[in-house]
Parts: structure tokens; C-alpha cells; sequence
């Protein structure tokens, strides 16, 4: 039963830094572009800088 004393301050100390994280990040726009990184992995880079055949440990 001890234990629940200790446990509930915790849990309220946790659910705290959450929130204040989570506003934290719409304040600094977090969430701005939610569509542009879902769709970055559909699209090849043309990476010309790095060759990926020069790689020997492959």
C-alpha cells in the first residue's frame, strides 16, 4: 500500500514534463509539415556527392 504513495506522486510528475513537452513542441511549429516527412521515403534522392558502388565492404 506504501508503495501507491509513491507511485501516484511519480506518475503525476511524469504526466506533467509530458504535457509541457508536448507544448513545447507546437510552440517551436513541431508539427508544422506532418505530410512532407511521411512522404520523403517514397522519393529517391539524387545523391551525386557519394558514389554507392565505391564502397569495398560490401
Amino acid at each position: 500500500m506504501n508503495i501507491i504513495l509513491l507511485l501516484i506522486p511519480v506518475a503525476l510528475i511524469i504526466v506533467v514534463i509530458a504535457i509541457y513537452f508536448f507544448f513545447w513542441a507546437v510552440k517551436s511549429d513541431q508539427f508544422e509539415d506532418l505530410d512532407r516527412q511521411g512522404s520523403n521515403i517514397l522519393f529517391d534522392e539524387d545523391d551525386t556527392s557519394s558514389n554507392k558502388t565505391d564502397n569495398p565492404k560490401r
